[in-house]
């Protein structure tokens, strides 16, 4: 491996340990504002939703939302299993069931 890279990887490493280990030690002595706390358990739902969304809309580079988006259809039948059963393991087979069936038989 060239010498530059190594460099490189442990240089983003150190500036990755020492920001996490600063919050850490920061928030330890001071602890966090009760309004950051129930902000920040939302923050999972804001990451994985700014994940999910663009692939689901925009599957060939431009919105679509009509009937043919496969991904749109299946999307939205995960979320409703999601919001009927609370269950991360059926949701995630559900929406991987959809998602096959409409690429399958074509729907």
């Amino acid at each position: 491996m060239r010498y530059e890279i190594m460099l490189i990887i442990l240089g983003m490493a150190a500036v990755t340990f020492f920001t996490r280990f600063g919050a850490v030690a920061l928030l330890k002595k001071t602890g966090l504002p009760t309004w950051f706390e129930r902000w920040f358990k939302h923050l999972p739902t804001a990451v994985l939703t700014a994940l999910i969304v663009p692939g689901v809309i925009l599957p060939q580079g431009w919105i679509d939302l009509s009937l043919n988006n496969h991904y749109l259809l299946a999307g939205i039948l995960t979320a409703v299993v999601a919001y009927l059963c609370r269950n991360a393991i059926l949701t995630m087979g559900m929406g991987l069931i959809a998602i096959l069936s409409f690429r399958w038989f074509g729907i």
